[in-house]
């Protein structure tokens, strides 16, 4: 049985990543910032008849990401397939954002997403076999209000690619998704901090879409999915848009 960890994943995609993984036959490390919230997704596989744990971490410190790991290979086996899919958004425009806002972002998608990997890799040269996804953003290509996490997004591109150049000779992928608009509870939360009514902004973002929907976590999940199977083994340094086919 292959091992999985998927950063927060209490909620959102992350949530639907593990489900989906566990639905494949994985035992999945259910990780989030805090381990009570990660257990109404631990719970929920476990009671479809799969196997998983929740893992309360704080992905961007050193120590507290390589517990993470440790922890789930001493109660699951040899991590090989590893999701950094936590996240965090601190959006305003930039002559207003402050630093603080700025280091948040970075620490949680970039660090978090370098320190959970470097921990992880270890397992999976050792076992000649490992799959990472990196979960970047159409905002990457830039989105108003968003420097830091489209910075963050941006940068997770560029760590994917090297990722996948160093560690493809020990038989480990790595690609990163792109998804455009998701309902999550985050783009909920979103709306509500810009006064804008939900229902509305959904409607007006799904008339820029060519396929004529908003997405969900489950498409997402669906190409997570993919790209964690042995077929996948060509698959490398990619980054795949899951937008519905919008621009950006």
């Amino acid at each position: 049985m292959r091992v999985a960890i998927v950063t927060g994943a209490a909620r959102g995609i992350g949530a639907a990543i593990a489900h989906r993984l566990a639905a494949d036959g994985m035992a999945v490390a259910v990780v989030d910032l805090d381990e009570q919230r990660s257990a109404h997704t631990t719970n929920a596989i476990i009671e479809n008849g799969g196997r998983a744990i929740a893992v309360g971490a704080d992905i961007a410190d050193e120590k507290s990401a390589e517990n993470a790991v440790q922890r789930t290979v001493s109660e699951l086996g040899p991590v090989t397939v590893l999701i950094n899919n936590a996240g965090i958004i601190r959006d305003n425009l930039i002559f207003k954002m402050s630093t603080d806002d700025w280091d948040a972002v970075m620490n949680v998608h970039l660090r978090g997403a370098f320190l959970m990997t470097r921990a992880a890799q270890i397992h999976m040269t050792q076992e000649k076999w490992g799959r990472i996804v990196n979960l970047s953003s159409t905002s990457a290509l830039g989105n108003r209000g968003q420097a830091n996490y489209a910075a963050a997004k941006a940068g997770l591109v560029g760590f994917t690619r090297t990722v996948a150049l160093e560690l493809g000779k020990f038989g480990v992928t790595a690609n990163a998704i792109a998804p455009g608009y998701v309902e999550t509870e985050m783009t909920q939360e979103s709306a509500a901090r810009q006064g804008i009514i939900y229902e509305d902004w959904k409607l007006a973002a799904a008339r820029d879409i060519p396929v004529g929907r908003i997405g969900q976590p489950e498409d997402v999940a669906a190409v997570a999915s993919f790209l964690c199977r042995p077929e996948a083994s060509y698959v490398s340094g990619q980054v795949i848009f899951v937008n519905g086919g919008a621009k950006g």
